[in-house]
């Protein structure tokens, strides 16, 4: 579903790009052609989220044990990378016009970007929804991408028409708009690629989903604590490493049983859990039976 729904940003995000540009240079509008040229990035980046996505299925191999979803987390973060670059160019190219005398631009130059919230705001929320359901970095950074098209088809808005108000006062208004789109792309840009690198970097999950894991292993019969629990994020699911206390009398197939239990348990109660490394140690608190 991801794929698709990335796929279906591409030829979205395509179509809005080529009508914001042409619109912009025949209205004379820095802000709509700043707002056209974020969104062919947007074309690039649904790209890479859409190439991402396809290697992160890919199964696991002699050479990939973990799987290969670090491709769609490493993908997130050229969106990221791509966003900054962006923001940065289209920033520095409306400053250069900040000064330019000329005609305002025409009154039509804001139908494409009301046209451009509108969509976008549809786009934004089916991926931040369908990114949230099945765990998926690149399609939220995607989702990121596209709030920032609504912000920045705002400004642009917003400046065009101050420009068209009174081109007396606010001639520059609409080349500070494209400014003002390139700058929110730049601090958008900086979120994803944080949040993107913080995963390649083995960052552990929140401590919520990290009690999550502990409190599935020790509602298994046998298990009588968890030293230590690691998680980190392979792509689409987090991969766990959990040592389990039991009993240090038990026999190394019975404490064998016990940590494929919990194994088992936790992949079939947290689907965002692909799969878990269970070390078994002997248990500190454990008291021996008298007798014994």
């Amino acid at each position: 579903m991801g794929q698709r729904v990335a796929l279906g940003s591409m030829i979205v995000s395509g179509g809005l790009a080529v009508v914001k540009i042409i619109t912009g240079l025949m209205a004379g509008s820095t802000s709509v052609v700043a707002d056209g040229l974020e969104s062919a990035g947007d074309v690039l980046s649904s790209g890479l989220v859409f190439l991402g996505l396809t290697v992160a299925a890919k199964p696991a191999d002699w050479n990939h044990p973990y799987g290969h979803g670090r491709a769609e987390t490493l993908t997130g973060l050229l969106v990221g990378l791509m966003l900054l670059g962006a923001g940065v160019a289209i920033s520095f190219h409306a400053l250069l016009r900040a000064g330019e005398v000329h005609q305002p631009p025409a009154a039509y130059a804001i139908w494409p970007l009301i046209a451009s919230i509108g969509i976008k705001s549809i786009l934004c929320g089916v991926k931040f929804r369908f990114g949230k359901r099945i765990g998926s970095t690149a399609l939220v950074a995607d989702a990121w991408n596209d709030a920032v098209d609504i912000v920045s088809g705002l400004a642009a808005l917003v400046a065009v028409g101050l420009t068209l108000y009174d081109p007396g006062r606010f001639l520059a208004a609409d080349h500070y708009g494209g400014f003002a789109v390139g700058l929110i792309v730049v601090f958008t840009g900086l979120r994803v690629t944080r949040d993107t690198a913080l995963q390649l970097m083995d960052t552990m999950p929140n401590d919520r989903m990290m009690r999550t894991i502990r409190d599935v292993a020790q509602q298994v019969s046998g298990v009588e604590g968890v030293e230590k629990c690691f998680a980190r994020k392979t792509g689409l699911q987090y991969h766990v490493d959990l040592h389990l206390e039991v009993d240090p009398e038990i026999t190394v197939r019975s404490s064998h049983d016990i940590a494929e239990q919990v194994r088992n348990r936790i992949r079939r109660d947290l689907d965002w859990v692909a799969d878990v490394l269970v070390h078994v140690e002997p248990s500190p608190n454990h008291h021996r039976r008298p007798g014994m």
